[in-house]
C-alpha cells in the first residue's frame, strides 16, 4: 500500500515535471527566429547588454513569468511598385515593378528587424515599398527615357545599391528587384518608336520589292532557259538532218568513189614500182661511182694525216728539246744570281760591320773630345771665379794694399798715358830751365799719386753703398764698358 502510494506520487512527479518542461522548452521553426527578453543575455555579433536574446532553428529553455518569448518570421515577402517618377528630359512616367525581400538570416539583421518590425510585420511591405519609391524616383530622375528602356538593369542595379544602406538597417536583404513595365503616359516611347516602325516597314518595302525583283529575275532566267532548250532541241534535229543527207549523199557516190579508189590503187601500186626502179639504180650508183671515189678518198685522207702527225711530232719533240735547253739555262743563270746575291751580301754585311765600328769610334772619339772640352771649360771658369773671389776677399781685407799692387802693376802705362800729352808737341818752351822741366815731369809722374786718390774715394763710396759703381772695376779702378765688366760668382 505504502508502495503504491510512493509509486503514485513519483509518477504524478514526473508527469509534473515534464509538463513544466514543455511550458519552459520553445523550438524555433526554419522560418522564424525566437526573440527572448526578460533577461540579461550576450549573443555572439551583437553588442554587450542588449536584452534579449535570438534563437533560430534549434530548441531553448524559457522561464515563464521572467522571459516573454516572441517570434519574427523569416519568410519571403513581396511588395508591389507603382512609383510615379519624372526622368531627366521632363517626361512623367510609371515604373512598375516588384520588390522581393526577407529578413536577414545573422543575428544583427535579426536584431534590426526585431527592433523595428516585430510588432509591425504586416507593415513590412508598406516601409520597403516607401523606400524603394523614393530611390526609384531619384535614379529616374537623372536618367533619360532612352537608357531606362534600353539599359533595365542599370535602373535595377542602381536602385538595389542606393537602397542597400537602408534596408540593412532596417535588417532586411533583398532577393530579387524587377522592373516589369514603364508606363508613358505622354505617348514619349510610342514616338520614340515611329522612327524605328517606318524603318523597319521601309525595310519591309525594300525586301518586297527586292523579292519582287528576284522573281521577276527567275521568271526571266525560266524563260531563257527554255529558249535555250527549243534552241538546242533544234540545233540537235538539224545536227540529224545533216547526217541523215550525209549518209544520203555518200550513198550516191558509193559507185563513183569506188572507181576512184580502184583507180588509185593502180597509180600507187605504179608509182611503188617506180621508187623500187630508182632504189636499184641508186644501188648501182653507189657500187660502181661512190663506192671507189670514197676508198681514193679514205686513202688520201689517211696519208695525209700520218704525214700531218709525224710532222706534229717533230715539232713537239723540236718544242721538247729547246724547252729542256731553255730549263738548264735558266737553272745555270739562276744558280749564278744566288751564288752572286750570297756574295754581294756577305760584301754588304762586312761593309755594313765596318761602317758601323768607324762611325762608333768616331762617336767615341768626339763624345770624349768633347767632355774633355767641357771639362777644360769647366775649370778654366772654376780658376778664374776662384781668382775673382781672391781678389774680392783681398780687396776687403786690405784695399789700399791691393790698390797699390794695381798702381805698380800699371804704372808704366799710367806713365805713358800721362807723357801722351807731350806726344803732339812740335816745339816746347820752358821758361825757368831745367827746374821747369822738372816741375813738368813730376807733374807727370804724380798723376800716379792722383790715380790712387781716385781709386779711395771709389773704394770709400763702394763701402758705402755696399757696392762699386756702375761701368768701374774695384779691381783696377779703371772705368770699362757695361759689356766689359767681370762677373763674380760667390759661394
Amino acid at each position: 500500500m505504502v508502495i503504491g502510494v510512493v509509486a503514485g506520487i513519483a509518477l504524478g512527479a514526473l508527469l509534473a515535471l515534464i509538463g513544466v518542461f514543455k511550458m519552459m522548452w520553445r523550438v524555433a521553426e526554419p522560418n522564424e527566429a525566437l526573440i527572448i527578453s526578460g533577461s540579461k543575455h550576450r549573443t555572439e555579433g551583437l553588442e554587450e547588454g542588449m536584452g534579449f536574446r535570438i534563437v533560430t532553428g534549434r530548441g531553448t529553455l524559457v522561464l515563464p513569468g521572467v522571459q516573454a518569448v516572441r517570434k519574427l518570421s523569416l519568410d519571403l515577402n513581396e511588395t508591389e511598385l507603382h512609383v510615379d517618377c519624372v526622368t531627366h528630359q521632363g517626361i512623367p512616367l510609371k515604373v512598375r515593378g516588384v520588390v522581393i525581400f526577407k529578413v536577414g538570416d545573422d543575428f544583427v539583421s535579426i536584431a534590426n528587424a526585431g527592433r523595428r518590425f516585430l510588432d509591425q510585420q504586416k507593415l513590412m511591405s508598406e516601409r520597403v515599398h516607401n523606400v524603394f519609391a523614393g530611390h526609384l524616383r531619384s535614379i529616374v530622375g537623372g536618367l533619360t527615357v532612352e537608357e531606362m528602356i534600353r539599359d533595365r538593369e542599370k535602373l535595377t542595379g542602381q536602385t538595389r545599391a542606393a537602397c542597400g544602406t537602408e534596408m540593412e538597417k532596417l535588417g532586411l536583404i533583398v532577393d530579387s528587384l524587377q522592373i516589369h513595365e514603364i508606363e508613358d503616359p505622354t505617348g514619349y516611347i510610342q514616338n520614340l518608336a515611329m522612327p524605328h516602325a517606318a524603318a523597319v516597314q521601309r525595310d519591309a518595302r525594300i525586301a518586297q520589292a527586292e523579292a519582287n525583283r528576284l522573281a521577276t529575275e527567275a521568271e526571266q532566267k525560266s524563260f531563257a532557259r527554255m529558249a535555250e532548250a527549243t534552241r538546242d532541241s533544234e540545233i540537235l534535229q538539224a545536227g540529224y538532218q545533216a547526217e541523215r543527207d550525209k549518209a544520203g549523199a555518200k550513198a550516191r557516190q558509193a559507185g563513183p568513189l569506188a572507181d576512184a579508189a580502184a583507180r588509185q590503187e593502180v597509180v600507187v601500186q605504179e608509182t611503188r614500182i617506180a621508187e623500187l626502179e630508182a632504189n636499184r639504180r641508186e644501188q648501182q650508183l653507189q657500187a660502181d661511182v661512190r663506192k671507189p671515189a670514197d676508198a681514193q678518198a679514205y686513202e688520201k685522207r689517211t696519208l695525209a694525216e700520218a704525214e700531218r702527225d709525224a710532222r706534229i711530232s717533230a715539232a713537239e719533240a723540236k718544242a721538247k728539246e729547246t724547252e729542256l735547253a731553255a730549263a738548264a739555262e735558266a737553272t745555270r743563270v739562276k744558280t749564278a744570281a744566288g751564288a752572286e746575291a750570297e756574295a754581294t751580301k756577305a760584301r754588304g754585311t762586312a761593309t755594313a760591320a765596318s761602317t758601323r765600328a768607324t762611325g762608333e769610334a768616331e762617336a767615341a772619339a768626339a763624345q770624349a773630345k768633347g767632355l774633355a772640352e767641357a771639362a777644360a771649360c769647366k775649370a778654366k771658369g772654376l780658376a778664374e771665379a776662384e781668382a775673382i773671389k781672391a781678389r774680392a776677399a783681398a780687396l776687403a781685407e786690405n784695399q789700399e794694399a791691393v790698390v797699390a799692387q794695381q798702381l805698380a802693376e800699371n804704372w808704366p802705362e799710367i806713365v805713358k798715358a800721362g807723357a801722351s800729352a807731350f806726344g803732339n808737341v812740335d816745339n816746347m818752351v820752358v821758361l825757368n830751365g831745367a827746374d821747369g822741366m822738372a816741375d813738368m815731369f813730376a807733374k807727370a809722374l804724380t798723376m800716379g799719386g792722383t790715380g790712387l786718390g781716385l781709386a779711395r774715394q771709389l773704394l770709400a763710396s763702394m763701402n758705402q753703398n755696399g757696392q762699386a759703381p756702375s761701368g768701374t772695376s774695384p779691381l783696377n779702378g779703371i772705368a770699362t764698358p757695361p759689356s766689359q765688366k767681370v762677373p763674380v760668382e760667390e759661394k
